[in-house]
């Protein structure tokens, strides 16, 4: 047993806290503090605050120079009301930890434990804490802060829980991990009229109903043929609820998504020029833009057989992975900036799906994801027994 029994309950507490006081991204302070208060037993040789926001870093230092590397988690929940009669249920209203970055911190927390009992050899264990995943923006935020720049680590890697995948069973390929994604709005705005005389107006109804039909289209276009791309219309709203209106205003949001950064690159490409010839043939004056913003996360081969060996070494089951997650991760962004991989852990065949709102984390998960990410520093840092 990696973890003794009173250091695993002191982890579970922990988790339990954090899923009780959920904060969502961009709003992570007592979230850190919390983090920061159970960090300071385990004598981190610097904690650094308020990264791209409330992130937080643990350096425990080696004895000789070496490569640093990062092991990295998220800090926010989802403003999702939570569900069920959990005695460690969520305390505030409409936000909850119901994907499982409560688990996350917990397992990153526990390395805290044990890089105290034993600093690496060599080199230096980074243990990132960050802010705002769920919106895309907050691993860009860090890497982007002045005081990143003097942590910039060798290796990164990282892991997210899997609904769906029998516990403890890991997943991980080589090459694009987690696919692409950013979110589209569109604004048609014509002219009202009186409903009974809608030939005094310009209706974007038409308009609207053309651009959802090109927008499920557009994946089957010849340039995708060999490539994954979807787009899926999440919203549509077409003037006000009222009979006595010609609609003037609609909003369309759809989600695109793909596999590489290149392939959403062509997607945007041709949904500027789809969203540009619909407003000039029906004479509307359109706005749009992206956000929720995720670049494609891809596994590189080194980080990637790293996180093999340990898995072996500590004798985890293992799926090879046959195609990318679809859901978006920005630990892309960790890729940009060194040899990185993530991994998805099974939270249980029966589980609800991430982001539902009686989602919740199984603790026997935490020494699972513990050990993993531990026997990947002592292999790459020391000590290797």
């Amino acid at each position: 047993m990696l973890l003794d029994q009173k250091t695993l309950d002191k982890l579970v507490s922990l988790r339990h806290e954090l899923h009780r006081y959920p904060e969502i991204s961009g709003e992570e302070r007592e979230t850190s503090d919390r983090i920061a208060s159970f960090l300071e037993q385990y004598d981190p040789d610097k904690i650094i605050r308020n990264l791209g926001g409330y992130g937080l870093a643990a350096i425990y230092n080696g004895r000789e120079a070496g490569p640093t590397v990062l092991i990295r988690c998220e800090l926010d929940g989802l403003p999702i009301t939570e569900t069920g009669n959990l005695p460690y249920q969520s305390t505030h209203q409409g936000k909850g930890h119901l994907c499982g970055h409560d688990g996350h911190m917990t397992m990153i927390a526990g390395l805290a434990t044990l890089l105290h009992r034993t600093r690496p050899v060599k080199g230096r264990v980074i243990l990132l804490f960050q802010p705002a995943e769920e919106t895309g923006a907050g691993a860009k935020a860090v890497i982007n802060d002045p005081e990143f720049s003097r942590l910039t680590p060798d290796y990164s890697f990282s892991l997210h829980n899997l609904p769906g995948q029998a516990l403890h069973k890991v997943g991980i390929k080589e090459g694009p991990f987690n696919c692409a994604s950013q979110g589209l709005w569109i604004t048609l705005e014509g002219k009202t009229s009186h409903a009974s005389h809608p030939e005094d107006g310009i209706s974007p109804a038409t308009a609207m109903c053309d651009l959802i039909t090109a927008f499920k289209e557009l994946p089957n276009a010849s340039e995708f043929a060999d490539n994954f791309a979807l787009v899926t219309i999440v919203h549509a709203r077409l003037g006000e609820e009222a009979f006595g209106i010609t609609p003037g205003f609609a909003k369309v949001m759809v989600t695109l998504r793909s596999q590489t950064d290149k392939v959403m690159s062509l997607l945007q490409e041709k949904s500027d020029a789809l969203i540009n010839d619909v407003a000039k043939k029906y004479r509307l004056k359109t706005t749009f833009g992206y956000e929720d913003i995720f670049a494609a996360s891809v596994n590189a081969p080194e980080a990637t057989e790293l996180l093999e060996t340990a898995f072996a070494d500590e004798n985890i089951t293992r799926d090879e992975m046959p195609a990318p997650m679809r859901w978006s991760e920005d630990f892309g962004q960790f890729g940009k900036i060194s040899n990185s991989a993530m991994f998805t852990m099974g939270s249980g065949l029966n589980q609800s799906q991430l982001h539902n709102p009686d989602f919740d984390f199984p603790d026997e998960l935490i020494e699972t994801g513990t050990k993993i990410f531990h026997r990947v520093i002592r292999n790459i840092l020391g000590p290797r027994n």
